[in-house]
Order: C-alpha cells, then structure tokens, then sequence
C-alpha cells in the first residue's frame, strides 16, 4: 500500500504569494530522494578531506607548535592556585587547632582550680583554739553579764573595783549626821560648806585617824590592782605564745591537706557527717501506742514478705479500724514507757547539772594553773629583759670609758654618702614623707643605679678611707708616744 509523505524539504518560501500545493509521494519516490541526499552529504565530506583551504592549512601548520606550551603554561598557574590555596588552608587549619588546643588548656586549668577550691572548702581543722583564750572569753562574759545587771540609775556597772575613800571622805562620813541633826533644815549645799568650814579647822592629830585608814585602805587596793595587772599581763603573754603554737599547727595541717588534694591523696565520695552528735546518755524517746502495736505487727508482716512502705499501711489501715478496748493494752504500754522515760530524763538532768558543775570546778582549777604558768613565763620574760638591759648598759658604759673623744672617727660608707645626698633630694621633692618610707625610697634609688654611677660614690668613700687612715696612723703614733 503506497504512502503519502509531506514534500517539506523542496518546498521554497517566498517568491510567490501563495504555496504549491502538496503533491502526494509514493514510497519510492521518498527513499530515492533521501538516497540522493545522503550520496551528496559523502561527496562533500570527501571533498573537504581532499581539498582543505589555505588559512586552515597555516593554522594546523601553527597549532602543533603552539598548543603544548599553553596548556604547560595554564597547567602552570593551576598548580601554583592549588598550591597557594593548599597552604592557605593549612594555615587555617592549624590555626584553628592551635586555638581550640589553648581552649583545651584554658578548660582543663581552670577546672583543676575548681577542685583545688572545692577540696579547700572541705579543710576542717583538728586543731582547737587556746584554753586561756576560751576562759577569758567566758571570764570577759561574765563581767559583762554582771555589769549590764549592776548598772543603777546613774548607768556605772556594779562589778567595778571601787577606789579607796579620802581622809576626808571618811570623816565626812561620820560627821555628816551630827551637823544634819543640828541643822534638820539645811540643804545639802549648807552642810558641805559647814563640814568644809570644820575640816579646815581640824588639827594634823585629829586627821591623823582619817589619814592612816586611808593610807592603809590606798595601800591595799593598789596591791590588788597591781596584781591583777600583772596576772592580766602574764595571760596575755601565755595566749600569745599558744596562739603561735596553735597558729604553726593549723598551718602545718593546711599544708598537709594541700599537698593530699595536689597528689590525689584525699579520698572522694565520703562526706562526714554534718549533723551534731547524739548524746549516748541521753534516754531515747518512749513510743507511742501505735508504734507498740506496729512493733508487735512487723515480726508477721515481715515473715509474709511485706516491705517497709506496705507494712506502714496495713498496721495504718488496721490501727484506724481497732476498737478503743482493742488499742488499751497498747496504750497502757505506751503510758508506762512514757513514765519511766520521764524517771529517766530527771536523772539525766541532774546529772548534766552535776557535769557543768564539776565541768565549771575543774575550769577554774584550770585557771589557777594557768595564772601560775603565766606569772612564771613573766618572770622569764623579765628576767631576760633585766639580762639584757644591764648588759647593753655596761656595754655603753664601758663603750663610754674607753672612748677617746679625740680619736678620729670612721667615714661613710659609699651607700651612706648617696643616702644623704638623696635624702635631702627626697625631702625637698616631698615635704611631708616619713622616715621608714624615706629610707625605703632611699633603698630604691641606690639598688637602681648604675655600676658606673655607684663607682663615683665608691671612688668618693675610698678618698675618705685614706684620708681616715693616715690620720688614725698620726693619732696611733701620737698615742703611743704619750702612753
């Protein structure tokens, strides 16, 4: 059966004002057609192989030349980019690492810190504080307790050591009634000048009582007072010096507990206890009717293989459901333990009353001792200073005797050369500096200068020596002579 083909490929545009129309093809028609086709596509093929142009003959006479060297030269930069972004980004990287190694460090430090003060906090002495310090703290309490209730209307405390009266205090005392019944209606102003008035009348004999007690009366009170100075002075003393044993102590233990929280040593995990100690003396406690009850239950409940929380709710529900006869027995147990308990805390207390008591005896025993070590190391402390002054006084004595006021003194050192020019070089630059932060300035400057600078001042104390030096030969000359 013979198809129709469109005859596109030889229709023309243009040229006309309408179209040709379509003409039908057969099948053989077509396939000659494309046939013819085909056959010119290989003649022009072959002939462009046969016969290429001129410039295309010169530019494959140049391209094989030319095409090396630039793709060498374009293989060239790409490599050298490649190895300029290499670097760059090895840069980057180790950059980076070197910053998040010091991020690294940085954390791992400061969480050692945070142990190191975390074990610190944990640092609990043994060590307790002085004896003679506690009981003078108590002592000081006690005074104070008694001031505040001894203070009367004028607001003075009623513990203080009061001082002796005068010779003419205590006869004021025993005139003052007599001039008050002569004169009932006098004020108190009268009376003082009336009994001033008579004072200055009195003869030495009839004062010479008055004196006397007051003398004696004078005499005693600065002995107490004496004493208790000294007693006061020598507990100092004594808390001075366990206050260094204690302060050497505490820091030998501080030292040890750093040393076991650098090392690792301390042990983790165990937390003592912070809660106060128990008295083992102390009763415990009696239960209540209840508890009996739930005491008696446990043993049952436990044999049934019940746990702590449903053996707390079955006694519960069956002790809401019990009958006041049924919890009696109970209840009269619990009563009875209740009484006992109460025997028990009485004892308890009378005891602790007892232990404070013999606890308060022995402090004071105590404090006796205490006085008496702290009067002996006063009297060390004395002795010593006694030793000490008396031998700095002979040394000066004798420094006195033997010194010839005509023997050449010693010249300054180099350093105390400079010290004067300085200091009058401070003095003037800061009027109103004080001597031992002048001195330390001094110091300063002289540790700071140079070698040749602190050779002047050398150069300037050997001059000196020399000329010390043959003057105390004329001196030791004119001295032997003379002997």
């Amino acid at each position: 059966m013979a198809t129709v083909a469109p005859a596109a490929a030889g229709s023309k545009r243009g040229g006309g004002r309408g179209r040709k129309p379509l003409t039908a093809v057969l099948d053989n028609d077509a396939n000659i057609s494309a046939g013819k086709a085909d056959a010119a596509a290989v003649h022009s093929a072959q002939k462009g192989k046969r016969g290429p142009s001129r410039s295309s003959k010169a530019k494959a006479a140049a391209s094989p030349a030319q095409a090396p060297a630039d793709e060498m030269a374009e293989l060239q930069g790409m490599l050298e980019r490649l190895r300029l972004e290499k670097e760059k980004a090895e840069e980057m990287v180790r950059e980076r690492d070197e910053v998040i190694r010091k991020k690294e460090e940085e954390q791992e430090r400061l969480q050692a810190e945070l142990r190191k003060v975390q074990r610190a906090k944990e640092f609990k002495p043994t060590v307790s504080f002085p004896l003679v310090k506690s009981l003078l703290e108590k002592e000081q309490e006690g005074d104070d307790k008694g001031k505040k209730k001894g203070k009367g209307k004028k607001g003075k405390p009623g513990h203080e050591r009061k001082r002796p009266c005068t010779a003419y205090a205590l006869w004021l005392k025993d005139q003052w009634n007599e001039i008050k019944k002569e004169n009932p209606e006098a004020d108190f102003k009268e009376v003082s000048n009336a009994l001033a008035t008579k004072w200055k009348a009195l003869d030495a004999e009839a004062k010479q009582p008055y004196e006397e007690q007051y003398r004696q009366e004078k005499e005693a009170y600065l002995q107490v007072v004496g004493q208790e100075r000294r007693e006061a002075e020598a507990m100092k003393l004594l808390e001075e010096e366990q206050m260094q044993r204690t302060a050497k102590e505490l820091l030998e233990q501080y030292l040890k507990f750093r040393q076991e929280a650098e090392d690792g040593d301390s042990k983790k995990g165990k937390r003592k206890n912070s809660k106060k100690d128990k008295d083992p003396s102390k009763p415990k406690q009696p239960m209540s009717a209840y508890f009996v009850y739930s005491q008696e239950r446990r043993a049952a409940l436990v044999a049934e293989k019940k746990n702590v929380p449903e053996i707390g709710k079955i006694t519960g529900e069956e002790w809401k459901n019990m009958t006041e006869a049924q919890k009696a027995p109970y209840e009269e147990v619990a009563r009875k333990q209740k009484e006992e308990y109460l025997k028990q805390m009485e004892v308890y207390k009378q005891k602790k009353i007892e232990d404070a008591a013999s606890l308060e005896k022995e402090e004071e025993e105590q404090k006796k001792i205490m006085k008496q070590e702290a009067l002996q190391l006063l009297k060390k402390k004395e002795k010593a200073d006694n030793i000490i002054k008396k031998t700095k006084e002979k040394r000066q004595k004798k420094k006195q005797e033997n010194v010839d006021p005509n023997r050449p003194k010693k010249p300054a050192s180099s350093f105390i050369l400079f010290s004067k020019e300085a200091r009058k070089q401070l003095i003037e630059e800061r009027p109103g500096i004080n001597n031992s932060t002048l001195n330390a300035l001094i110091s300063v400057k002289w540790k700071e200068l140079s070698g040749e600078e602190k050779q002047t001042w050398n150069e300037k104390a050997a001059e000196g020596m020399a000329e010390y030096k043959k003057v105390l030969e004329e001196y030791n000359k004119a001295h032997s002579s003379s002997a």
